[in-house]
Parts: structure tokens; sequence; C-alpha cells
């Protein structure tokens, strides 16, 4: 591990005008495939060098098509409208002749937007990091069946982590201070990978195991400030074997700096 982990995690080779390859580390394996926020961002990155002037992502929405595996990928993107603020972009992450994941994205420049926030959402009230639960305390079984445990810090609030003890809460609320690897301040690339870094939130449903992504929609509000995120999983609907997980992460700065929707199947018993 260094403090560069994340960015060569991401990095990208242009071969052509929106072509990139790119190298899937297994170190984001999670059950029964490369973690679906890491392959987000990665798309994320390409997509940021593909319209001159709006580096980042305002509104990302992805498909997964099939789970992809480490290793070698390329990375298609292609403009479809590039107006004056915003970029209207698609992308589609391919392994061979198989397609992962396609997306249809907004970017833009954050930096450039007016700083204009008003909202009646409140940031999550976690306890102090130092009487929160570490990832790092993860049984060895669990560590070995998702790597990219060992890729960030995690702290639980007390009152979400009772799943991990076989109390789960029923309420479908999970939340954690999170911060990557080598204390790498956060950028609204890799918001998109934080949206989807927690464990299922139907592990607070007492429903164990792998639950693949079907759809995840990010909206990135502003550049993160430096220092820990606090990041927020619920749930209010099961049907169909399948649920919708809403995230909120907010900045050291008390900033809502990201929301996401995601529809995700049930994990299989």
């Amino acid at each position: 591990m260094t403090i560069i982990e994340w960015d060569d995690h991401v990095a990208l080779t242009q071969s052509a005008p929106g072509e990139f390859a790119a190298s899937l580390s297994d170190g984001w394996v999670v059950g029964g495939g490369v973690n679906g926020g890491y392959l987000l961002a990665t798309i994320g990155n390409a997509l940021g060098r593909t319209a001159p002037g709006k580096p980042d992502p305002l509104s990302v929405s992805a498909y997964y098509l099939s789970a992809a595996v480490p290793g070698p990928a390329t990375i298609s993107t292609r403009v479809i409208r590039d107006g004056g603020s915003v970029a209207t972009l698609a992308a589609d992450l391919e392994q061979g002749d198989e397609s992962r994941i396609t997306v249809l994205a907004t970017y833009g420049d954050l930096g450039r937007l007016p700083d204009d926030v008003r909202t009646t959402a409140e940031p999550p009230v976690l306890p102090p990091r130092e009487e929160c639960f570490s990832n790092s305390m993860a049984p060895p079984e669990v560590r070995e069946m998702a790597p990219l445990m060992d890729r960030f810090d995690m702290l639980f609030d007390p009152a979400c982590v009772g799943w991990a003890v076989g109390a789960p809460s029923g309420e479908g609320h999970i939340q954690a201070w999170f911060r990557l690897n080598g204390e790498r301040d956060p950028d609204p690339i890799q918001l998109l990978m934080v949206v989807d870094a927690l464990p299922p939130v139907s592990f607070d449903l007492g429903l164990m195991g792998w639950a693949p992504t079907l759809e995840l929609t990010a909206h990135v509000r502003a550049r993160p400030a430096p220092g820990w995120l606090r990041v927020s999983h619920r749930t209010r609907n099961v049907a169909g074997g399948m649920f919708e997980e809403d995230c909120e992460v907010w900045d050291s700065a008390d900033r809502l700096v990201a929301q996401s929707r995601q529809l995700a199947r049930l994990p299989r018993p």
C-alpha cells in the first residue's frame, strides 16, 4: 500500500480518442465480482477526460450487465452533446467479448457552479471515530472474501453493526466514517466509488451475502473538503427479490457532496 494506491487502481491508458485501457485491480473484489463503485469510478475517470473543460461527474447512471473480473478492460466513451456548461456523455466497459457496464452521464466543472447550496437534509450523526467499530475487526474469512476492505478505513456506528454479530436491527440502515488508504483526500471521481463502498444495507435486514447491483445513479453535488467522509445507506422496500439502497455522502465541512440510489438483487440464501 502506498499513498497513490487509489490513483494506480483507476489509472487509464488512452489508446485512441474515446478509447481507454484499464487494469482492474483484484484488490477491489467482493463476493462474486469487482466492486461496482470502483468500476464506476474507473469509468468516471475516463469520462472526465472525454469533454475538454468538463472533468467532474454531476450525474452518472450505470447499468451493470455482467460481473467484472480483475484484469484488462476496455472503456469506450463518446460525447452525445457538449453544451456551454455541461456535456452529456456515454461509456461502455468491456472485457473481451463481454459487456460489463453501460453508462450515461452529465459532466461539468464543479468549481464553476454557483455556490448556492440550500438543503433541508441533515448530516448523519455518528459517534466520535474512536468510539466506532473498524472494518479491520472483520474476521479473516470475511476479509479474504472481500479484499476491498483493505483499501480503506471504515468506522461503523455501533448502533448499525448488529448484523455483524447476528442481531440486525431490521431498520435497513448502515452508516460509517470513511477514508481511503494513505489518508488520500476525496475528490469527485472517488465519490462514485464511495456511494457503493459500505456493506449492502440488506445486511441490516438480516439478509447476508453478495448483493449484485443492477442499476446505480449517483449525483455529485460539490467537490469534497479534505478529511473523513460520513456515509449513510438506507433501504425502505424489498420486492421481487430486489431492494433499493439510498446513499448520502457528507464531507468534513458538513456538506452533502454526493447522493445515490441503486437497485440491487437480494443476496442469495
